[in-house]
């Protein structure tokens, strides 16, 4: 690790050279892809620094422990001593934390897909109230919302909405809410007073920058239609609304809630790439079934990662054996303690691969 490390602090200082070149600042792609690196490299660096200081401080009190008479005095170094040890077996951990190869797709804006499955219209009141949760849980963190294209039930339940987070890490925040959601509730329409269990799928994916992701057109079968709606004076007369099919994979996605049906075809677009880029990168790591399968974030939509307690106001994620009774709190956005376990144990399973 010390050898690794080493090595970052050199390309550091190289970089720290580079990015404050005036050559090097007239190019501002250039530039900014290095100040990029240079921020990136920056946290290992500095806790690198604190290590090295602490070992320093080390070596330094244990010759001094060695010459000491005075009683007081070698109380005080001991404790110095292994204050610094724990310290270290600290700093050392975190410093393996930063190594482990990071998450291309994290700093990225989110675009959440949310469907109703199995329960009819519980399991669509149950993707507005998952809706309502994570643009609440936005909200709190100061991040945009946007709802892209939304298909709902007079009731008030949606039968599938795609919205659109916006703020710095969003995707490392919410990646690991991909998967199926579980609810056990009596429904409103329910006279017996019966305890009904729906499932909600949650799609979480990273919204690409236009340069990242290329499709070509001819892959593509663009149809308009008339937007569907509840109606009212606000319903949609015109073939504004987008369908787009990727044929190659079968990949359909629709956008209607624009006016105009430019607007409409480019958040299609947006969401179009995103979801192929899932696809792909699904297909690409059928390579590392055995090493997904060992990690908290698969995004397999297949699998059920929660369940929503109602009756006992329980939440259990059932990747990490996560228990809390505080459903209320958690349905009004506030998930960040759960969000921060699934990282730590995330963390800790990429930690028994790393090598260093």
């Amino acid at each position: 690790m010390i050898e690794k490390l080493d090595n970052i602090v050199k390309k550091y200082r190289e970089l720290t050279e580079k990015v404050g070149d005036p050559n090097v600042i007239a190019d501002n792609k250039t530039w900014q892809k290095l100040v990029k690196e240079h921020s990136d490299l920056t946290p290992i660096v500095e806790k690198y620094e604190e290590l090295q200081k602490c070992q320093r401080d080390l070596v330094s009190a244990s010759e001094m422990i060695k010459k000491e008479k005075d009683s007081e005095m070698i109380q005080l170094l001991e404790e110095e001593i292994e204050e610094n040890k724990g310290k270290k077996e600290k700093l050392e951990q975190d410093l393996k934390i930063l190594l482990l190869p990071k998450d291309e797709n994290d700093d990225k804006n989110v675009i959440m897909e949310i469907r109703a499955g199995a329960g009819g219209d519980e399991a669509a009141l149950f993707a507005s109230d998952l809706t309502r949760m994570y643009m609440m849980y936005a909200e709190k963190h100061r991040f945009k919302t946007e709802i892209l294209n939304e298909n709902d039930i007079e009731l008030g339940g949606i039968k599938e909405i795609t919205f659109q987070i916006s703020g710095h890490g969003a995707y490392s925040k919410l990646k690991y809410e991909s998967g199926v959601h579980r609810v056990q509730r009596v429904p409103e329409t329910e006279s017996q007073g019966r305890v009904h269990t729906s499932t909600v799928t949650v799609a979480v994916l990273p919204e690409l920058e236009e340069v990242e992701f290329k499709i070509d057109d001819k892959d593509l079968r663009i149809d308009t239609y008339r937007s569907s709606g509840a109606g009212g004076q606000h319903i949609n007369k015109t073939d504004s609304a987008i369908r787009i099919t990727h044929l190659p994979t079968g990949i359909v996605v629709s956008c209607q809630d624009e006016r105009s049906q430019l607007k409409n075809r480019e958040k299609a677009m947006m969401i179009l790439k995103a979801k192929l880029y899932d696809f792909y990168q699904g297909q690409k790591n059928k390579e590392y079934a055995d090493t997904r399968k060992s990690q908290v974030g698969t995004g397999d939509r297949s699998e059920r990662i929660r369940t929503y307690n109602f009756p006992q106001g329980r939440i259990t994620d059932h990747r990490i054996g996560y228990t809390a009774y505080n459903l209320l709190e958690f349905m009004n956005g506030d998930i960040d303690e759960l969000l921060t376990e699934l990282q730590l144990e995330d963390q800790r399973k990429k930690l028994e691969n790393l090598d260093l």
